[in-house]
């Protein structure tokens, strides 16, 4: 067996039916969609088209879809774009657990004279939503609290959270990089004010995603220059990875069903099989309230990098957290929050699958696991032999 890929929450494969959408784009039809000619005019009609199927997937309205170059992007125009917006505000809340995406900007809005506050969550990983009431206040600009988390999968009540803090006249966002195309979200029966994407979690192209902008809601552009996005992201568009995440969305939309049954009955069977062979492992984050595709393991005793690299051996690649926390010595922070033992958390494997994982894939991994966790143990010095 090549490659067995379950670390589709750090980036996923682009499906055939993207690609092929995409590849006229690069030097067929390469116009400039702002153009007044009709070469450009029919790249602008596609991109009209790729604004629907986003729409589509997170029922919205397709005037509240706005390109970015990623999840990144759209988180920062988020944050920054609200403050700007509401600059008499100066509070700030998030959560221990958000993705360096959000957690980084947070903190450093902190050496500009903001109040950040972050929330906190159990041993499970869960967040009590209710801890926002007393926390809300006159002062507070914006509350950004994921939908998903990108390691443990654990997914929070945002539709609740989100009537909260919207009736209390707040601006709600949600970084629901890992949610989208995993589970389904109805935007149109929703609070949220605003909500990141990114293509390549979703089999669509990397360095394109989405800013949803409920309709109503104050925020000022982040990118200048331009009157694209009609003026709320400056910059010509990148047409071939928004073509592209148009056609991952309505993948995506006609693939639920399987991400929630088949995927889902992927994972708990590799889950299962690696608690049930490898002794003093235990898994990190809500059994039941999680995303269908993942699954955070901790092996007492031996660093997750060791593990990766032998299950590399094998062509088996997964994640010990977050990949933009890669090469980091330090236990996740997300697991640190949740309170998981030290000789557990530097032990962490993150397996995420997708819908291109087969039966015979899983089945590999739970024979190659136990040797090599055996293996480990053996060479551990914290382990008593």
């Amino acid at each position: 067996m090549e490659t067995v890929y379950f670390d589709n929450n750090a980036t996923t494969k682009v499906a055939e039916e993207v690609l092929e959408e995409m590849k006229p784009l690069f030097c067929e039809l390469y116009g400039n969609p702002s153009s007044m000619h009709t070469f450009g005019g029919q790249i602008a009609r596609k991109i009209r088209r790729a604004r629907e199927q986003v729409a589509g997937l997170l029922a919205s309205d397709p005037t509240e879809i706005v390109f970015t170059s990623g999840g990144t992007e759209s988180d920062n125009a988020a944050i920054k774009g609200t403050l700007a917006a509401v600059p008499d505000k100066r509070k700030v809340i998030t959560t221990r657990v958000e993705h360096p995406a959000v957690l980084t900007v947070c903190r450093d809005l902190e050496n500009h004279g903001y109040t950040v506050v972050e929330l906190t969550v159990d041993k499970q990983g869960r967040l009590d939503w209710r801890q926002l009431e007393e926390l809300l206040d006159d002062d507070t600009a914006l509350v950004t609290i994921m939908y998903a988390n990108n390691e443990t999968g654990v997914v929070f009540p945002i539709d609740k959270i989100a009537e909260l803090v919207t009736g209390r006249g707040v601006i709600f966002h949600t970084d629901a990089v890992q949610a989208v195309g995993k589970i389904p979200l109805n935007l149109s029966k929703s609070n949220i004010d605003l909500l990141s994407l990114s293509g390549h979690k979703l089999h669509g192209p990397k360095g394109v995603g989405v800013l949803y902008v409920r309709k109503g809601t104050r925020i000022s552009p982040f990118m200048l220059g331009g009157h694209q996005e009609a003026g709320r992201r400056a910059g010509t568009e990148n047409v071939p990875g928004i073509v592209g995440l148009g056609k991952a969305c309505e993948l995506a939309a006609e693939n639920l069903e399987e991400e929630n049954s088949r995927v889902k009955y992927l994972r708990d069977k590799l889950e299962n099989a690696i608690l049930e062979k490898c002794p003093d492992s235990r898994l990190n984050g809500d059994k039941d309230n999680r995303l269908p595709n993942t699954s955070n393991i901790s092996f007492e005793y031996i660093e997750g990098e060791a593990i990766l690299l032998m299950l590399d051996k094998f062509g088996i690649c997964a994640s010990s957290g977050s990949a933009c926390a890669s090469g980091s010595l330090e236990p996740s922070h997300v697991l640190r929050a949740m309170g998981v033992p030290f000789t557990a958390a530097h032990g962490s494997i993150r397996f995420s699958l997708s819908r291109y994982n087969t039966e015979e894939e899983v089945d590999y991994t739970i024979e190659k696991m136990p040797p090599i966790i055996n293996r480990l143990r053996e060479l551990s010095p914290f382990v008593a032999k």
